[in-house]
């Protein structure tokens, strides 16, 4: 968003079910903290000393928390609405933009029709032909539903729309076009098209065959109506939540989703700087979001046209859930929430509150282990607060995955509707080419020069001028060809490939009995999306259509093929509908999974996309989006099936199914962390069992381990752990800084444990701690992945391992049986662990001179290392 002004919260939070329940969620948090505080201060204040300022932190940060996150939240959630509307908004404008730049191409060629401009010069009278050379025009370019030839005076000369007979105009476009050298563009009530409120209409003056003087004017009139209903019952919410609609310069309403909602002729208040204030019209709060033309090749559409899209506040925040999350493997969840900090930092706030709370009772329940009297009190008291901690962390844990869950919705629909914005495009794009090789197969000089026996020099560069002309105007063709009934291309533009000369060469003989068999002239044929010599043996689409006798109409003697600049056109379709969505890559494939174009590097244009095998046998139209793991990264994938434009590859005989496949990447893969078994891990307690011995419990890559409680003397985050490179051992990771109560400042060695145990080093995430261990006088820290508890076990729980009788070197020599036996803990030998690590070269207690050396020391080897 980026509107600077304070979002108004309490507007918006009404709206937010699940941000009111993340709300109540902190604050019974809060209130638990200061339970936690007000007991320890009243039952036990000496016990409590050395963790009472820590209480007095995390009460401190939860109250700060409370206040920021759930602006935080409530700010992300509007953005998220923001966007997805902003989006949508901005694909209506792009794709009326370039439906209408297409026109301006057409009427640019069709009014400098020799046989159109004859008739207009009254050259000849033949209405009924003329009539009909225009029907075949709309029969190809099916957008248009009235084209006029008028004359100079605005008298009407033939026009294909029997429902609205006109004799003449008085509108000034006639004018304004005559004295025009290009076309004129119109959106407004004209008599041309008087059954009409307004009518978009395209004129271009027509000269003279001969003397080139401007003798009358050909309008071509848009299907304005029929084409946004097209466009928004494409891209339309499918609750229909919000309406879209196109405005002009006045921000009045001129294509309305929902006319019953806001009408067509409606002033709507505009939102072009993505402001999240809530608007007002009718009398009902909105949320919106307004988007200009950025044009396309140039072309910037009608002035002042924008899209927008509107939604109420009191529906805008609904229908969001997801159970994404839920249907995931627990450990792509897992993993995919350790990458909150990226993906939604709100939530990653939560998440390391909720681990220092579990680290502040961790740390309480060790201080206590063991202890009676007034220290007994602290650790009932401990207790209690651990339950209720547990209670409220499981309400606070469903808020997190109802948040990200949120999160990821939103992601899923946004990737999925990409996807079908871009088949979308891509289909609207080749309908343009069906109708274009189709309609200049009719041009009279083409038809005429390949019926002709002699094809001498000149006739051939009067075709080659007039297929110049036409690639001029149609810039989407690197190359446009004439070739006789034998197959050799006798005219073309851009006539040498790589200094080959192109005209003489044949055409493939497939390409060309398939062009020989077509049966009429609204028949085509497109050659295989493969490499060709005619594109720099780049693979491309070739539209083909048959040129047939201007006698014997059942006789076809050539051909026209129109080459399709494939690779810059699709990549602009891909980077434009992924604008600047960061992490997003898209793709067009066929039906085999093979790459037609893509914005992913590594899958250039020809490569095989490893691709689920259901989505490529999915029906036309159909869109599906689910989160994956893609390239070793968590991600959210879209794939929509190309469904046509109009008849185009829907009733004209021609089928090439393209799927546009988009994924939005969150990540690495992260292995499944100790926090997906928490729920097998809850220990349950005999309040008739004797007095046993206390463990402090954590995990470690998803193993439950212990350690005796006796040895170990606090845990502190991961995060304060300061990197110390000396080389050594590999499990060696830095020193960590000890300040408690009562003692002076001293640092520890940290060694990351599951390094040591399984060979591979730690990745250190938000909940990871080090735990502070005390044996013989001497302090280390080792990393772990997270807490788990400090129970208490019976003598007969504990069991040697089945190698305890050769256990020399062991760092677990015994089991604890939990849950009667369910559940076991690998305990930890700490004279073994104090073995394993000893290094007799560093010194066993660091302090602050120690520690400034050690830095200098590897800030220096690292220096001669950079210079070496």
């Amino acid at each position: 968003m980026s509107d600077s002004a304070p979002l108004p919260i309490d507007t918006f939070l009404p709206y937010m079910r699940d941000v009111v329940r993340c709300e109540q969620s902190l604050r019974e948090l809060n209130l638990m903290w200061r339970m936690i505080e007000a007991s320890a201060k009243m039952n036990c204040p000496v016990e409590a000393k050395t963790i009472l300022p820590t209480m007095a932190a995390t009460r401190t940060g939860f109250n700060r928390l409370e206040q920021e996150l759930v602006t935080s939240l409530v700010t992300e959630k509007v953005g998220n609405v923001l966007d997805e509307i902003g989006t949508k908004a901005q694909y209506v404008i792009d794709i009326v933009v370039r439906n209408l730049y297409e026109r301006t191409a057409d009427v640019g060629f069709l009014a400098t029709d020799r046989e159109l401009c004859a008739f207009v010069a009254g050259m000849h009278d033949d209405a009924d032909a003329i009539r009909l050379r225009l029907r075949a025009y709309r029969n190809k370019y099916t957008v248009y539903d009235e084209i006029i030839l008028l004359d100079a005076e605005g008298n009407v000369l033939v026009q294909i729309d029997e429902s609205s007979p006109l004799e003449g105009s008085t509108d000034p476009l006639i004018r304004q076009t005559l004295a025009a050298e290009s076309y004129v563009e119109t959106f407004r009530a004209t008599d041309l098209r008087p059954l009409k409120k307004q009518a978009l209409v395209y004129s271009r003056r027509m000269l003279h065959p001969d003397t080139g003087v401007a003798v009358g004017v050909l309008c071509l009139c848009f299907h304005f109506e029929e084409e946004l209903a097209g466009i928004f019952n494409s891209h339309r919410d499918a609750d229909e939540r919000a309406n879209m609609l196109l405005l002009d310069g006045k921000n009045q309403v001129i294509a309305s989703a929902d006319e019953l909602w806001i009408p067509v002729g409606a002033a709507v208040p505009v939102n072009r700087t993505a402001s999240p204030r809530l608007m007002v019209y009718g009398g009902r709060e909105y949320l919106v979001r307004t988007i200009s033309a950025e044009g396309y090749q140039g072309y910037m559409g009608p002035p002042g046209w924008q899209g927008q899209v509107m939604t109420p506040v009191d529906v805008a925040f609904h229908g969001n859930s997801s159970n994404a999350l839920a249907t995931l493997d627990p450990g792509v969840a897992e993993g995919l929430l350790s990458h909150a900090r990226s993906f939604c930092p709100p939530l990653f706030e939560i998440m390391t509150a909720a681990d220092t709370i579990r680290r502040v009772v961790w740390n309480g329940q060790v201080m206590t282990a063991g202890q009676h009297g007034e220290l007994l009190k602290l650790k009932t008291i401990l207790d209690q607060i651990s339950e209720t901690g547990r209670r409220s962390n499981e309400l606070f844990s469903q808020s997190i995955r109802d948040l990200y869950g949120t999160v990821l919705a939103s992601s899923l629909r946004g990737a999925e509707f990409v996807s079908h914005l871009l088949v979308d495009l891509l289909d609207r794009n080749l309908y343009e080419r069906s109708d274009d090789c189709r309609w200049w197969a009719l041009t009279p000089e083409l038809r005429n020069a390949l019926a002709s026996e002699e094809k001498d020099h000149e006739t051939i560069a009067s075709i080659t001028a007039i297929l110049d002309y036409i690639n001029r105007l149609y810039t989407v063709y690197t190359r446009i060809f004439v070739y006789d009934s034998e197959g050799r291309i006798i005219a073309s533009t851009n006539p040498m490939e790589a200094g080959v000369p192109v005209v003489g060469t044949m055409i493939d003989a497939s390409t060309l009995n398939s062009v020989m068999a077509l049966r009429s002239e609204q028949d085509y044929y497109v050659s295989p999306f493969a490499p060709t010599p005619l594109y720099r043996n780049r693979p491309t689409y070739i539209y083909h259509a048959a040129i047939r006798d201007p006698h014997r109409e059942s006789t076809v003697i050539g051909g026209i093929g129109i080459v399709f600049d494939s690779e810059p056109e699709f990549s602009a379709m891909l980077r434009g509908a992924l604008a600047d969505k960061s992490g997003m890559t898209a793709l067009f494939i066929d039906r085999s999974g093979r790459v037609i174009s893509s914005t992913d590097p590594t899958r250039p244009v020809g490569a095989q996309l490893d691709i689920d095998p259901e989505l490529l046998t999915s029906a036309n139209g159909n869109s599906a989006s689910r989160i994956i793991v893609h390239d070793d990264r968590y991600a959210i994938m879209a794939c929509t099936v190309s469904n046509g434009y109009r008849e185009f590859k829907v009733a004209d005989g021609y089928r090439e199914d393209v799927l546009a496949v988009v994924f939005d990447t969150f990540g690495e893969v992260r292995e499944r962390s100790s926090a997906a078994n928490r729920e097998d891990t809850v220990l349950e307690t005999d309040v008739t069992a004797s007095v046993g011995t206390e463990y402090a419990s954590f995990f470690i890559d998803g193993m439950l381990l212990a350690l005796p409680a006796a040895h170990v003397l606090e845990a502190l985050p991961a995060s304060e752990v300061s990197p110390v490179s000396m080389g050594g051992r590999p499990e060696r990771i830095g020193v960590l800084a000890l300040q408690r109560y009562g003692e002076n400042r001293q640092f520890v060695w940290v060694f990351d444990l599951r390094h040591l145990m399984r060979g591979a080093p730690a990745h250190v995430e938000s909940s990871s701690q080090v735990i502070i261990v005390r044996y013989d006088g001497q302090d280390i820290g080792l990393l772990v992945d997270e807490l788990h508890g400090v129970p208490e076990f019976q003598a007969s729980q504990i069991k040697p391992t089945p190698f305890a009788g050769n256990a020399e070197g062991l760092l677990v020599k015994q089991v604890i049986q939990a849950n009667e036996g369910r559940l076991l803990i690998q305990a930890l030998d700490v004279a073994q662990l104090y073995t394993c690590l000893k290094d007799p070269s560093l010194p066993t207690v660091l302090n602050v001179t120690d520690v400034n050396r050690l830095t200098d020391m590897a800030f220096g080897a690292d220096l001669l290392e950079k210079a070496a």
